[in-house]
């Protein structure tokens, strides 16, 4: 059955792209991906989950890397591939949804999540979970940068703590690190206080 209140919201994001580029989409990657491409942290197979228009994906892809995008923005993917064949770069870009990553019928090495993790509900939080376990390898790792509670005020996404970081992965993963980290927007105010978790599914 399709939820209304999600429908909306996938609109939303897409009406984000359509009218130009949202304050999360910087043109190159995050700094906290690049260097931990830059410190070999990307191998095998490469999933950039909620990728927008690809930055992370076309990161992989330039270390010669199999990198796979998905997002349920079509506006978003149709750039990401504009992107890669502007740059001579062999990515996979595939409308699809986060929540039902099993459907894409592969399985990844390395995750990489820029600012979607802090989107979900409690519920479907929990869906995205079992969602990126049915699409991630024994040994493989995901990498979620997402808003903290350290980011004050209550504008922009949800914060999400430590301990619910913690706690999302408890089951059938291991939770490698949490540090705080830069999450890089176009606002003139600066970058985000987020959190960079390595994340193992066992």
């Amino acid at each position: 059955m399709t939820d209304p209140d999600r429908s909306r919201r996938v609109e939303d994001f897409d009406a984000y792209y359509r009218d130009g580029a949202p304050p999360w989409d910087i043109g190159r990657p995050q700094s906290v991906f690049q260097a931990l491409a830059d410190a070999g942290g990307l191998r095998g197979a490469v999933l950039d989950v909620g990728c927008g228009t690809g930055e992370h994906a076309l990161l992989a892809a330039g270390l010669g890397l199999a990198a796979t995008g998905v997002d349920t923005s079509p506006t978003a993917i149709a750039r990401a591939a504009g992107k890669a064949r502007d740059r001579g770069l062999t990515a996979r870009f595939v409308v699809a949804d986060a929540l039902e990553l099993g459907a894409l019928g592969a399985e990844f090495d390395t995750v990489l999540d820029c600012g979607l993790f802090h989107v979900f509900t409690d519920a479907d939080r929990a869906r995205f979970v079992a969602s990126l376990r049915s699409a991630t390898v024994a040994g493989g790792t995901y990498h979620v940068l997402c808003f903290s509670e350290n980011e004050p005020g209550d504008y922009g996404p949800r914060r999400v703590t430590r301990v619910e970081l913690l706690a999302s992965f408890a089951d059938g993963w291991r939770v490698a690190s949490i540090e705080p980290a830069p999450l890089e927007t176009t606002f003139a105010s600066g970058p985000a206080a987020g959190w960079h978790a390595t994340v193992t599914r066992l």
